[in-house]
């Protein structure tokens, strides 16, 4: 009755969506002649950070951003790359106030965890921990995206989503910083809620995947990871972001 009154389109072309697929699926929201050119990552791709390589590669292989670095996180994995409309998709979401794209984008987001390395795990006993935003920045935004994306994907599979986290220091954009500068410009940047340090939390001893909406230098995440291990006495961190920068 919804779709008679208010059809839907196309969240990337704009055309109109004459499928009945599930609201599970992306062709609920995004038409099948767009789908195709949302590019997934598929391997080779880094182990480590999920940086993706062009052409054949075969092994553990790693990327230059994590030859030289030991992350706090054991790995990262994206859904898809970064590139062309699933930029625009992230960018409407996150700039745009378009609260619609967290299905599709959740949806993305998911393909992360056909990964071997996590499709193998019972995910139903790990917690999803969003990448907090500072309250100044969350104020101007009126959301936080990797939070919507956490509610998303915990809708979708049941595994649990918990705030745990909270930013503590307002911090410059880290685009323009160098690899070093991102770093020092996180130190001390966040640390957890006060109820998920106490004894009885249930972070202790967890497992968690640590959500963000895209991955770029893994400096964020990996200060997140630092602090989770550290204050929240979580045994393993995994990243999961919807694309890979």
């Amino acid at each position: 009755m919804l779709d008679i009154v208010y059809p839907r389109a196309c969240k990337i072309c704009d055309r109109p969506l004459s499928n009945q697929e599930s609201p599970d699926r992306l062709p609920h929201w995004i038409c099948t002649a767009c789908v195709p050119a949302l590019t997934k990552l598929e391997p080779p791709f880094c182990k480590t950070c999920g940086e993706a390589f062009d052409g054949a590669g075969e092994g553990e292989l790693r990327c230059s951003n994590c030859a030289d670095r030991k992350f706090a996180f054991e790995f990262a994995i994206a859904g898809y790359r970064a590139e062309d409309d699933v930029r625009e998709l992230v960018h409407r979401f996150k700039y745009g106030r378009d609260l619609v794209l967290r299905a599709p984008l959740g949806c993305m987001l998911q393909h992360a965890l056909s990964d071997p390395r996590l499709a193998t795990q019972d995910l139903a006993r790990w917690l999803l921990v969003p990448v907090p935003l500072h309250p100044r920045r969350q104020r101007e935004r009126e959301f936080n995206q990797s939070w919507e994306l956490c509610r998303e994907l915990a809708k979708r599979t049941g595994i649990p989503a918990v705030e745990a986290m909270k930013r503590t220091r307002f911090t410059e954009k880290q685009a323009q910083l160098t690899r070093a500068q991102r770093l020092e410009n996180l130190r001390g940047a966040f640390a957890m809620r006060r109820r998920y340090v106490w004894e009885n939390s249930p972070l202790r001893g967890a497992k968690v995947l640590l959500v963000d909406d895209v991955l770029t230098t893994g400096a964020t995440t990996h200060e997140c990871a630092r602090i989770l291990k550290r204050e929240g006495k979580v045994e393993k961190v995994v990243v999961i972001s919807v694309a890979r920068g």
